[in-house]
């Protein structure tokens, strides 16, 4: 299963001629690539995959989405499979 993760750009930058982006995970920041988006600015929501970004939505959706995986990490720490040591926030 491949998992897109929404994420807030904020920060962007140029690295070895590629268009990068600092991108904010509810307080964890990783590096994303926006070759694929070129439109994506600083404070927009994008959905990132394996380290790009693939889909820019809004901040409602990136919400909902955050709060439906937070769901899936409660569950799966209720029933004792689950790999989360943190919640999303």
């Amino acid at each position: 299963m491949c998992l897109g993760v929404p994420g807030k750009i904020i920060e962007v930058t140029e690295k070895n001629g590629l268009r990068m982006a600092q991108v904010d995970f509810g307080g964890i920041v990783r590096e994303a690539c926006l070759e694929y988006l070129p439109e994506a600015n600083v404070g927009d929501y994008t959905v990132i995959h394996v380290g790009f970004a693939i889909s820019l939505l809004s901040e409602e959706e990136a919400k909902a989405s955050l709060e439906m995986l937070q769901e899936i990490i409660d569950l799966e720490d209720e029933l004792g499979i689950g790999y989360s040591t943190e919640k999303i926030k």
